[in-house]
């Protein structure tokens, strides 16, 4: 294979060299089970607690307790969801989300549905952001769960967090946040949730693990998914895979520490992609909010050409036209349909990624990159012509 440009950081990271360095004495050497009481499960065991606490230490959770280890965002997503509508379905059986959640939240709220539970969906605005006067007005006496992202997967946006918190406290309501795009990238404040979703890869961590933060004080209750041993504080049943709580810790420790000099390197870089953009391209639309997205994630729509166009005509570079989640549909993004774009538009948009291992030169290139074919895409349309 040829060599190629990686732009697509919202799909995945790559596992970074120092977390891969901390989890490879746990796979052959120090391979205990941490749940098994001799010398070498409790140095397991031991291993294990430290990445829970580094986890805890990243999002600013009170205690180490409050982490949940998860084979994903995926689980933990849904193990929020089903786990508190389940339990709480005494209390009422109304359960509200936005539009714009990923696909795993919002399958997982169709599930509930089909279980009688009432489902409302809150709009978003032109720009990415909930309706907060939709979402205040949708809680009522039977709601039971609030779940709205952080940051969006597709156009990075950035939900108001606070605002929504303050709504679901004053209501009483448990509020989950799908977290997997916001930590390690802009600071998170466990304090302000119920329930948060975290996920290993997203972060230089491994694929295979993740975290759902659930409160302790006051106590959130949940019923477990599937059953078994009755690990991690009975909510998640089953063998902890110590190596990958060991890297996913690692990859916490690190963005705790690096984040916001990362941050300001990615906003350099993004200001500069778009300045180049715009200056040698017209008709083009960024999708969200220039403001209130975060520093790695641009998505873009390019009028009179296709986006999968587009990326045939950059083999070279991994990009994405909607999300990796969705990516084998040849509808246009539910989630630009959300934001009322256009339909051409939402089949003409890219995803561009950039994260800890982009150079000034690889964004230099692909921007360049874009812009060639767009040209050419453009010249060979008889409708973009007219």
């Amino acid at each position: 294979m040829k060599p190629v440009i990686y732009m697509d950081y919202q799909a995945t990271t790559p596992c970074d060299k120092r977390v891969l360095e901390e989890m490879l004495p746990y796979f052959c050497e120090d391979f205990g089970n941490p749940h098994s009481s001799h010398a070498m499960g409790l140095q397991a065991k031991n291993a294990v607690e430290k990445a829970r606490k580094q986890v805890a230490d990243l999002i600013g959770a009170d205690d180490p307790r409050e982490i949940i280890f998860t084979s994903g965002a995926t689980e933990s997503n849904n193990l929020a969801i089903q786990g508190v509508s389940h339990f709480y379905k005494d209390k009422g059986k109304r359960i509200i989300t936005s539009t714009i959640e990923h696909k795993c939240v919002l399958e997982a709220f169709s599930a509930m549905e089909r279980e009688g539970f009432e489902v409302v969906k809150v709009p978003v605005l032109k720009n990415g952001i909930i309706d907060l006067q939709y979402l205040e007005k949708s809680v009522n006496d039977e709601t039971i769960l609030v779940s709205i992202m952080t940051v969006n997967n597709e156009i990075g946006t950035i939900q108001p967090v606070e605002d929504i918190s303050r709504i679901c406290r004053r209501k009483n309501v448990l509020f989950h946040t799908d977290a997997a795009q916001a930590v390690g990238k802009i600071k998170v404040d466990a304090s302000l949730v119920d329930l948060m979703s975290i996920s290993g890869h997203k972060i230089y961590g491994p694929k295979g693990i993740g975290a759902l933060y659930v409160r302790l004080k006051p106590r959130v209750r949940l019923t477990p998914v599937f059953f078994g041993g009755g690990q991690e504080r009975g909510m998640r049943s089953g063998t902890l895979a110590t190596p990958l709580c060991v890297g996913f810790g690692k990859a916490c420790e690190i963005a705790r520490q690096e984040a916001d000099a990362e941050s300001s390197r990615l906003a350099e870089l993004k200001s500069h992609f778009l300045k180049k953009i715009f200056d040698n391209l017209t008709k083009v639309h960024l999708n969200g909010d220039i403001e209130r997205g975060i520093p790695g994630c641009v998505n873009l729509s390019f009028e009179g050409v296709e986006g999968e166009g587009m990326m045939m005509g950059m083999q070279d570079v991994c990009i994405s036209s909607g999300s990796a989640c969705t990516s084998e549909s040849l509808e246009p993004s539910y989630v630009l349909h959300a934001l009322s774009v256009r339909e051409d538009l939402a089949h003409s948009s890219l995803r561009i990624g950039f994260g800890r291992f982009t150079t000034s030169e690889e964004v230099e290139y692909v921007s360049s990159k874009i812009i060639e074919v767009v040209k050419r895409l453009r010249d060979m349309s008889p409708i973009w012509q007219e």
